[in-house]
Order: structure tokens, then C-alpha cells, then sequence
């Protein structure tokens, strides 16, 4: 079988696909009780050098086992695929959260389907290769008129699988993915009038970045770091940083950091030498931007959506806790952000989510800040647009489907059904050697005993994810839910505290 199509056929009916998906979006997508499919596709199609340096990304996959809640409604089917088979303990855990169905019902609307493929290949690819398994998926979507995909990102992959099934991706069409490169992100905060870091894009060489940090250093004598990014670096593993302690500010300034780099240079991503991440950088372009620091420093984030018909929505804002010797790897965050600035993201979201629609941006995307307190205000510097889901999608929905709840971007505050107010601390790098040679039984054990089990009596409590990498890699991922900030810290503590002591559990 032959499943490849000319460009020309392909962009023209990927189009009239997309364009359908309005109509499809208006008629059901909020009904309840309307009949529809969503094919589910949670692996990360990017770069696999850099995605290797992720701890057991295979397992990543399963951050959006929050999208089983969807199993709620009586008449939704959901197919999700995965890389390699998902033990059912953990279908189990989820499935018993939903209110008002029974796990029967629920399974008989759910299909699981793997490739049992746990290559460095993304899971898309993994399935074009597959024709049988397309046949499968094709089989499990009852109408096509009423389903869709969601991908974790779109690339030319996912666009070409939606096109072999014939149904609309709720995602940005890879023809824009340009726009949420590092060079593109920092031409965009221009025109719409966001601060952003002093810095330079579209470089490609290291004579590219010598000239750049040369530049900077000359334009502020007093800078101490810059960071040199590559355009689609993800979760930081893209990013290095360069110190100008005790350089020259003469005209042995360019000559001294071209000497200095190699050896200055201090990459994020572990294992990969100076000629490796050289070699990516000239491959995939990036930007070299000054370091923003300051005695009150957050790093906050606000999650925005564009539906098909246009709609803008401010969903979520959330302060990013980073990590690493350099502070630039995104380990989890706090949901909703900063009480004091919660309100100004939402309203620079919507400024550069109203210049993404013109530019036919669709679905979720966010928008990564540094934020600096000077006196009594708070200075946001745009540095990065995500045009895809991110670390923090998967905690919102999870909190999301749980009390059927909503973000009021004016308030800066989520509100449950009942109108109670609701936080949560997560992470996808809650770890440990301690936790290693832990299955999913035993997980799910510890938890219950321990009463970290979510409760849904008082909306209260831990969700865990990605329980497959628990054994393997020491690694899992949670939503720590608590009526209040430092009510959702207790429970992340408690659940430190009972991991890392749970051999006296036995």
C-alpha cells in the first residue's frame, strides 16, 4: 500500500479537512452527550537527539492519560496510541475517577492501540509505517464526520496520518510551526510591542554567535551571562550559557570570546560536547539573547488556546519551577501563577494570541516569560512561544476534568463547579534512585495507603502520571490538587516523604 500523497494534494485537502473541523466544532464539540471519536496521539515529534536526553521519554507518553476523563461523556470513544502497551493497572487508576460512569462503560468506549516499538522514532512515524495499525484506527472511528485528532505537536507527520484518516487535527498546521522557533518568537514580541531580552536571531554559525556575545557585551559592559539557544530546543535542552567574567571590554573583546567559547560554553543538555551542539545549531539556526537575572526572579508562563472558530481563550497561567546548574530546565510549576502578575499574562497572551490567529494558528500554544520585581511592579520579558501542548497541559486538563472547573483569566484564579478556588503543584521529574525497582502495582499500593490517593469528595489530592518509567528510571510525574497553595505544597511534601521512606511501608 502506498500511503503517500503529492504536496500540492496533501496541503489542498489537509486544508479542506481543517476547514470542516468548524462545523464539526460547533456542532458537538461541547455537547456532552453528542457522539464523537478522538484519536489521541501523545508522543513528541521533535528533534530526537535532544529528545534523548529526556529521562525514559518513551514513557512520556503517558502524561495525556488525563484525556481518558473524556471517557465522562456516554457517547465519546477515545482511541490512544502509545509507543509500547500501557500496563492496565494504570488504565485502571484513571478510569476509576470518572463520575457518573462505571469502568464497564468506560472500557467499551476506550481502545487502546500500540506499535510495540520502543525505537528512538517518534510515535507517528512509528504508526506511518504501520498500515495495518491505520486500518485498525480507521476501524474504531464510527463516523468521521464526528471525530478528530490531538496530538501532543504537530509536524508533517501527524498532518499526513490525518489525512490517511480522513479527519480534521486539532492543531496548528505544520506550515506555522516557524512561528514558535526561537528567531521567529523574538520577531514576533517586537511587533507586538513585548518586552523581550536584548539579543540577536536568524544565527547559524559560531562566528554567527561569537559576533552576537561580542555585540551584547559591548552594548552593556556590565553583562555577566548570555544564553545562546537553538531554535527548537525543548524544555531547555536546547539552550547553553556563555560568562564574560573577566573579559576585556577593549577591541580584544571579539578575539578573546572566540578563544573562550569552546571552553566557556556550558550546555544544558548532558553529554553532548561543543562540536555536537555546534553542529545542531548550524543545522537548526537559533538566537543568542542576554541573561536576565534579578534578586526577585520568577519564570512564569500563560497557556492560551485559538478554536476552530476562532475563539481566543486564556486557560491558564502557571510560575515554571527550573532547575539545572543553570536554572533553565523546566522541572514542574505552580498552578495558577502569581497572584500579583496573573492577570497582566493573561492580558500579554491575548495580545500575542490575537497576531497568531491572523497568522492561522490553531489550538494550544503558550508563552514563556522572565519576570523581574523592580520596587512595587513586576517587568515581564517574553522569551518563547510553545505552538504546541507543553509540561503544564496535562496538570490543567487532569485538574480540569477532575471538578469540572474553569481558569478565570480577569481573577487570576481557578474555580471548581461549586465555585471553590483550586491549586496544584506538578512535575514530570519527580525522582529518585530510592524509587527505583517500583512497579505500577506497587505505586498505586503505596499511594492508597499512604492516603495520597486523589479524593473526589473533597477535590483534594495526588494524580500521578507517567508510572511506567517509576521501575526503570526511578522517575514518575504528579498533580499535587489542595483547596490551597500551600495545602497543594503539603501534599507534594507528603508524597516526598512517603516515597522516599517507602521501604518501611513494607
Amino acid at each position: 500500500m502506498n500511503y503517500m500523497y503529492d504536496n500540492n494534494t496533501c496541503n489542498l485537502n489537509f486544508k479542506e479537512l481543517q476547514q470542516q473541523f468548524a462545523d464539526q466544532y460547533r456542532q458537538v464539540f461541547n455537547d456532552k452527550m453528542a457522539h464523537k471519536t478522538i484519536v489521541i496521539l501523545p508522543g513528541i515529534s521533535l528533534d530526537v537527539d535532544i529528545l534523548s536526553k529526556l529521562t525514559g521519554v518513551l514513557h512520556y507518553e503517558e502524561r495525556m492519560l488525563c484525556m481518558l476523563m473524556l471517557l465522562r461523556f456516554p457517547n465519546t470513544h477515545v482511541v490512544y496510541m502509545t509507543s509500547i502497551p500501557i500496563d492496565p493497572v494504570i488504565i485502571d487508576y484513571y478510569l476509576h475517577l470518572l463520575p457518573g460512569i462505571t469502568g464497564y462503560h468506560a472500557r467499551k468506549r476506550l481502545t487502546l492501540l500500540s506499535c510495540f516499538d520502543a525505537s528512538r522514532k517518534s510515535l507517528t512515524e512509528k504508526i506511518l509505517e504501520r498500515p495495518r495499525l491505520i486500518e485498525q484506527i480507521r476501524k474504531c472511528i464510527p463516523d468521521k464526520r464526528f471525530a478528530h485528532l490531538s496530538a501532543f505537536n504537530v509536524t508533517n507527520a501527524e498532518k499526513e496520518l490525518a489525512m490517511l484518516l480522513g479527519i480534521p487535527l486539532y492543531g496548528c498546521d505544520p506550515d506555522l510551526l516557524l512561528l514558535g522557533t526561537k528567531s521567529s518568537c523574538r520577531k514576533i514580541f517586537r511587533e507586538c510591542g513585548i518586552a523581550l531580552p536584548d539579543g540577536f536571531e536568524d544565527l547559524n554559525t559560531e562566528d554567527d554567535i561569537i559576533d552576537a556575545l561580542t555585540a551584547l557585551k559591548k552594548k552593556n559592559p556590565n553583562l555577566e551571562k548570555a544564553v545562546i539557544k537553538i531554535n527548537d530546543g525543548f524544555s531547555g535542552e536546547g539552550n547553553s550559557m556563555f560568562s564574560f567574567r573577566g573579559a576585556p571590554n577593549d577591541d580584544e573583546l571579539h578575539e578573546w570570546v572566540k578563544v573562550q567559547l569552546p571552553q566557556r560554553i556550558k550546555i544544558i543538555a548532558a553529554d553532548v560536547s561543543y562540536r555536537t551542539y555546534l553542529e545542531k545549531f548550524n543545522a537548526l539556526g537559533g538566537i543568542v539573547e542576554v541573561f536576565i537575572d534579578g534578586e526577585s526572579k520568577c519564570s512564569p508562563s500563560v497557556q492560551c488556546r485559538i478554536n476552530p472558530l476562532g475563539v481566543i481563550d486564556i486557560i491558564s497561567t502557571h510560575d515554571q519551577i527550573l532547575g539545572g546548574e543553570s536554572g533553565q530546565v523546566f522541572l514542574g510549576a505552580i498552578f495558577p501563577a502569581n497572584h500579583e502578575y496573573a492577570h497582566e499574562l493573561g492580558v500579554i497572551g491575548k495580545k500575542i494570541s490575537e497576531y497568531l490567529k491572523q497568522a492561522g494558528v490553531l489550538g494550544r500554544f503558550a508563552i514563556d516569560f522572565i519576570s523581574i520585581k523592580k520596587g512595587d511592579q513586576w517587568i515581564h520579558y517574553a522569551i518563547e512561544i510553545n505552538v504546541r501542548k507543553g509540561g503544564t497541559t496535562h496538570p490543567y486538563l487532569m485538574l480540569q476534568f477532575l471538578t469540572n472547573g474553569h481558569y478565570d483569566a480577569d481573577k487570576g484564579k481557578y474555580f471548581t463547579a461549586n465555585g471553590q478556588t483550586r491549586y496544584y503543584v506538578c512535575s514530570d521529574n519527580f525522582q529518585s534512585p530510592v524509587y527505583q525497582g517500583l512497579t505500577p502495582y506497587d505505586l498505586i499500593d503505596i499511594a492508597t495507603c499512604s492516603e495520597l490517593i486523589y479524593n473526589g469528595t473533597s477535590q483534594e489530592g495526588v494524580m500521578f502520571h507517567m508510572i511506567s518509567a517509576l521501575s526503570q528510571y526511578g522517575k514518575m510525574g504528579l498533580v499535587c490538587i489542595g483547596s490551597s497553595l500551600d495545602r497543594a505544597k503539603e501534599f507534594y511534601q507528603k508524597a516526598e516523604n512517603v516515597f522516599n521512606n517507602h521501604e518501611k511501608l513494607r
